[in-house]
């Protein structure tokens, strides 16, 4: 299946935490990985998320360094180190990067398509992608989380930008 398009900042489904999906996973789901995966592919993305697409499924896809994967039902269950300020962009708020905190280690915990228990982990790129879709899921956006005079700033560009709905 190709990718789908990619819902913007403003669109309700990106601000509701996500439903956990039920097992074991039916057609509709295995497709929704599909699509997850198949977008995620898409050079330049590290990570989509359900509600990306306008699902509001608890299911992201990644893609770092290669490693190209999902997770079902996916809870942070770990994170370490200080957290450190690094340049952050979403999809969903496209053309921007806004310095963010998230910390360098991160592990999330969830289950493939046929109920088996995953476990995927990773420091820099991944630990951040980790916890930036996993907010996702949680109805947050990467905005939500910079330093006030940051994210006032950020809102205002936002706002002027072409794709912004109103």
């Amino acid at each position: 299946m190709p990718d789908r398009p990619i819902r913007l900042f403003g669109d309700p489904v990106l601000r509701s935490p996500s439903d956990p999906v039920k097992l074991p996973a039916d057609e509709r789901v295995r497709a929704l990985v599909t699509d997850l995966v198949d977008s995620v592919k898409v050079p330049g993305r590290a990570g989509v998320a359900a509600p990306q697409i306008g699902v509001g499924q608890r299911v992201f896809s990644y893609n770092v360094d290669g490693e190209v994967g999902y997770v079902i039902n996916p809870e942070l269950v770990e994170v370490g180190g200080e957290p450190e300020l690094v340049e952050e962009g979403c999809l969903s708020v496209p053309g921007f990067y806004f310095p963010r905190r998230r910390y360098p280690y991160a592990k999330v915990r969830g289950v493939d398509v046929d109920g088996n228990a995953i476990e995927v982990e990773g420091t820099g790129v991944l630990a951040q992608a980790l916890q930036h879709e996993t907010d996702h899921l949680d109805g947050k956006l990467y905005i939500e989380g910079l330093d006030p005079e940051v994210k006032r700033d950020a809102m205002r560009q936002v706002r002027a930008a072409d794709w912004f709905r109103r």
